[in-house]
């Protein structure tokens, strides 16, 4: 275990208002620590913003790359206490803050602006994952970093957590993939790993749902259930309200699993999303865990 995270004197900086977007899960709520609500708050404006710049909008590929470059070098700006640009200033000025107080591992930022760059030369070149190695190979940069770095807030640091750690996040990652089928494969992103689709003779970017496109979600969600299912003893390990604040982030990827199996693995042709009605429901499951 880390020593006890003791914060400084000096108050974090409100972090910018993170963009509206709909979200699978709590992020930073009332049941998270309220001294780690704002350095919670600040690392997740860090990755949706830099997810926003690899994502959102019309800019063409090396427009991407290149605004990923300067956030990057902001991000070591930040990191070295020295100023940043103001173009991210509202992401920046409590990143840094948060950074200094709670001497935060830079290179698992750094691994996530390396995922979003993926993104975009994937998507770029029309490319997808050739199996399921390489699939997690991406999450290990795009989502198990997020968890590890909630975790040094915490001052959980074992190895069965942080392997329980990357498990729940790279199902959480996978669960986006599947549940956003019907918005990716339009759009030239392809999840679907290559040798499955192959065999079954499944077009990655076909957006026809044939009994064997059914059957290849089918198996994707079966692992990623298994997958979320091991690490969710990590629940036991996180102390206090942050413990349950992951109960219900575990409820709630299983949650949309339910509901993808529920639509007969059609998310070709429809996404499901987590509502207010699947609270009790979450609530009741996370207090069995």
């Amino acid at each position: 275990m880390n020593p006890e995270i003791t914060p400084t004197a000096a108050p974090l900086a409100p972090p910018a208002p993170p963009p509206t977007h709909y979200e699978n899960f709590p992020v930073a709520s009332w049941l998270c620590p309220a001294r780690l609500r704002p350095a919670i708050a600040a690392i997740y404006a860090f990755a949706r913003t830099a997810d926003d710049i690899a994502d959102e909008g019309d800019a063409p590929a090396q427009q991407r790359l290149d605004d990923l470059a300067a956030f990057r070098a902001d991000l070591q700006a930040a990191a070295c206490g020295q100023p940043t640009s103001p173009r991210w200033a509202g992401v920046f000025n409590p990143l840094a803050a948060v950074i200094r107080q709670f001497h935060l591992p830079v290179p698992l930022l750094d691994a996530l602006l390396q995922a979003f760059e993926q993104d975009v030369v994937k998507t770029r070149d029309g490319a997808g994952y050739a199996d399921r190695a390489e699939l997690l190979d991406y999450c290990s940069r795009s989502a198990n970093p997020v968890g590890r770095l909630l975790l040094h807030l915490y001052g959980v640091d074992d190895d069965d957590s942080l392997a329980q750690s990357d498990q729940i996040c790279s199902a959480l990652q996978l669960i986006n993939f599947w549940q956003d089928l019907s918005v990716d494969v339009p759009r030239g992103r392809y999840y679907l790993p290559r040798d499955r689709c192959s065999a079954l003779g499944v077009d990655p970017a076909g957006r026809v749902q044939t009994p064997q496109t059914t059957l290849l979600i089918a198996e994707q969600v079966q692992w990623t259930m298994g997958m979320m299912q091991k690490g969710s003893k990590l629940v036991k390990k996180v102390p206090g309200r942050a413990g349950w604040e992951l109960r219900l982030v575990v409820q709630g990827g299983l949650r949309i699993l339910d509901k993808i199996r529920a639509l007969n693995h059609a998310t070709l042709h429809t996404r499901p999303t987590v509502t207010a009605r699947d609270a009790p429901v979450m609530l009741w499951r996370a207090v069995w865990m």
